[in-house]
């Protein structure tokens, strides 16, 4: 199944921009708004294997032409190590020829969200809690992704018409959590982000709120002052899950962006995707989670892949994924063991490994 046209820009973003051609300021700097970074995406391989004095030859010939196609802002690009095809980052994002793979099982839909989506901007699956597409795009193209065929264009929701979604909410009163996820939330520039949690607030029986992330850790700029007035103002309960893979992940810069969320009083968590030849080793989760406490992130989720078309290449066997985190338990305090899990269409809540 094609991946939908959504993917290839981020409508929310009104701000005008000017681009920076320095890699440099894109990596560790506020020179760059969260819009430039955000517009400064690089989009083809040639593009890429310059910024990473890569042979651009070289690398077409390990990657395929997708309609879900090669997106990643520079912030992004500048903490990949130069010249090495096997990059931990790298590879999150680089659309190799594996992805063409028939691989039996892996399917569009394989959560049966379709089915669990009401109205346009709703994925209802477990009580007490319902998700919210807040936004139909994304910054970066992470090839595992699960929603990557995933009908966006029937789902975009803006506060034009985001008024059933807020209804159906208002009308379940055993939701007590708002999940905003997406694509990605925090594309809504802070105005409309602003609006939104003007539009949930009302509904008394919500009173937790929680936002999946990967923003902050691709366009560190993104959280800005005003978000982070806006959720301290807030009356909810809100945690913020960043998406992070790999320690490379994260620098000084990712540090003191997320700060001003401690001091607004949002809990920070973290959710990782259990991927081949990226984080699949002991040392490398180590890494990760101890890297993510020294932020003030708590690990808390280890997922293992979904079987997604076009993602098998990143697949961890359960038994792999069981001893590592045994032996992370047997290594390291409680606290910094992130919960192995897998979704599974059906279930009531995600399935513990």
């Amino acid at each position: 199944m094609s991946t939908q046209a959504h993917w290839q820009a981020a409508p929310q973003v009104h701000e005008l921009v000017s681009p920076v051609p320095s890699i440099a300021q894109a990596s560790d700097s506020t020179a760059w708004s969260w819009q430039q970074a955000t517009a400064n995406t690089v989009n083809d391989l040639p593009t890429l294997a310059r910024h990473l004095q890569l042979n651009t030859e070289q690398l077409r010939s390990l990657c395929a032409t997708s309609n879900f196609s090669l997106k990643v802002p520079l912030p992004f690009v500048a903490r990949m190590e130069k010249r090495n095809y096997n990059d931990p980052l790298l590879l999150q994002v680089l659309p190799l020829k594996a992805e063409l793979d028939n691989v039996e099982g892996y399917v569009s839909d394989p959560l049966e969200e379709q089915n669990s989506n009401p109205c346009a901007g709703i994925i209802h699956k477990y009580k007490g809690r319902v998700l919210l597409t807040a936004a139909s795009s994304c910054p970066v193209n992470c090839r595992y992704c699960f929603r990557r065929h995933f009908p966006y264009q029937e789902n975009r929701i803006t506060p034009s018409n985001w008024h059933e979604a807020i209804n159906y909410i208002a009308a379940q009163n055993d939701i007590s959590e708002v999940i905003l996820s997406g694509g990605e939330p925090l594309l809504l520039n802070d105005k409309t982000f602003g609006k939104l949690l003007d539009a949930l607030e009302p509904i008394t029986h919500v009173k937790l709120l929680r936002i999946h992330t990967r923003f902050p850790v691709v366009v560190p700029q993104r959280i800005t002052p005003q978000l982070c007035a806006r959720l301290k103002q807030s009356r909810f309960h809100t945690s913020m899950v960043l998406h992070c893979n790999h320690a490379n992940e994260l620098n000084k810069f990712v540090k003191t962006c997320l700060a001003p969320l401690k001091a607004a009083d949002v809990t920070l968590l973290s959710q990782s995707v259990l991927l081949k030849n990226i984080n699949d080793n002991l040392p490398t989760l180590q890494t990760l989670s101890y890297k993510l406490f020294s932020m003030g992130i708590l690990p808390y989720y280890l997922h293992a892949t979904d079987p997604v078309a076009g993602t098998a290449h990143f697949n961890v066997s359960d038994t792999t994924a069981k001893t590592l985190v045994n032996d992370m338990q047997n290594s390291m305090p409680g606290y910094l063991v992130p919960q192995l899990v897998r979704e599974i269409a059906g279930r009531a809540a995600k399935t513990r490994l």
